[in-house]
């Protein structure tokens, strides 16, 4: 369960988008439930049947107009119907003054408010994208992340089968590390998968025999990204006799991370194998396929037509035999 409280927003994202504390600090320990968001209108205008109270609630220049022209009376039995709920904070756009009622009301129930000067639906739209990756499913992973020619290939197999060593090598040849070692992978919406290294041994890599190696100091921050799509996973193993390995490509195999499917790719190692040339020919082929030309499939219907007309001379030729 994801933990974020008031706070939690208000410090990370207080001057990127304006925040400034209208209240107490006291209600800054309440804790966000819900990456939901909710503009509170019919609420203050009465009707709370289906009133979203455990959202964050977003009061813009709609909201102050309809409450600032209220008769005082009017203005404080709306406020405090409002307030009786057991709401996260609230947050007012544009830099608007809230009427003091609210706040004096807000800081006795113990309801932060926040004023941002970003406009309504900007402002909306950044907490929105702010709330979804922190409540976004996560995980981590076991493997190696590399940009490969834009696609992101993550690299999976027993510890020291040679993921670090492939991808150390793919860096050489261009392409940029992600994370090694441990993956930690978040869903955005439902098909998704963004991968990043954790904060201690992000753009580092162990390679048995050399250590911890730092990659933008040795390769330049040309060699390193942050975060990447996973679009195709790559698992390494040693060849095994007895296994029937993939040889046409007609196959499709996925795996599931996180309820969403991807492409895998099992490369079986053996001595003088290169894996490097192996996973950029994967990477690239994964984009001819998002382009619409699946390689394997199109050989495989040009054999089938081949054979038909083959099948077809055959016949033909039998015929005119039979008929001398």
């Amino acid at each position: 369960m994801v933990k974020l409280t008031v706070r939690d927003l208000f410090e990370e994202k207080g001057l990127i988008y304006g925040l400034k504390l209208l209240t107490d600090e006291a209600g800054l320990e309440k804790p966000i439930s819900t990456e939901e968001i909710h503009r509170p209108g019919l609420a203050l205008a009465g009707f709370t049947d289906r009133f979203s109270s455990d959202r964050v609630q977003i009061l813009g220049e709609t909201e102050i107009t309809y409450l600032k022209g209220l008769p005082p009376d009017r203005q404080q039995q709306s406020i405090k119907k409002f307030l009786s709920f057991d709401l996260p904070c609230i947050v007012v756009t544009k830099g608007l003054e809230p009427p003091p009622v609210l706040v004096q009301e807000a800081n006795r129930r113990g309801v932060p408010i926040i004023q941002t000067s970003q406009g309504t639906t900007r402002f909306h739209h950044f907490l929105n994208a702010y709330l979804e990756n922190r409540f976004a499913p996560q995980t981590s992973l076991h493997g190696t992340l590399a940009d490969v020619y834009g696609v992101g290939l993550l690299f999976q197999g027993r510890s020291g089968i040679g993921k670090s060593e492939c991808v150390l090598d793919l860096v050489e040849r261009g392409h940029r590390l992600v994370a090694d070692d441990m993956v930690k992978v978040l869903r955005k919406g439902n098909e998704v998968l963004i991968g990043t290294g954790h904060e201690n041994l992000r753009h580092h890599m162990e390679i048995r025999g050399l250590g911890i190696i730092d990659i933008p100091s040795i390769f330049g921050i040309r060699a390193v990204r942050l975060r990447k799509r996973i679009e195709v996973v790559v698992q390494l193993e040693e060849w095994r006799d007895d296994t029937d390995y993939d040889r046409t490509g007609l196959d499709e195999n996925v795996t599931t991370i996180l309820d969403v499917q991807l492409p895998i790719v099992t490369i079986p190692l053996v001595p003088g194998k290169n894996i490097t040339v192996l996973s950029e020919v994967a990477a690239m082929n994964h984009l001819m396929k998002l382009y619409g030309h699946h390689p394997a499939r199109r050989f495989n219907k040009r054999l089938i037509k081949m054979t038909r007309r083959k099948k077809e001379v055959a016949e033909y030729l039998d015929l005119e035999e039979d008929n001398e």
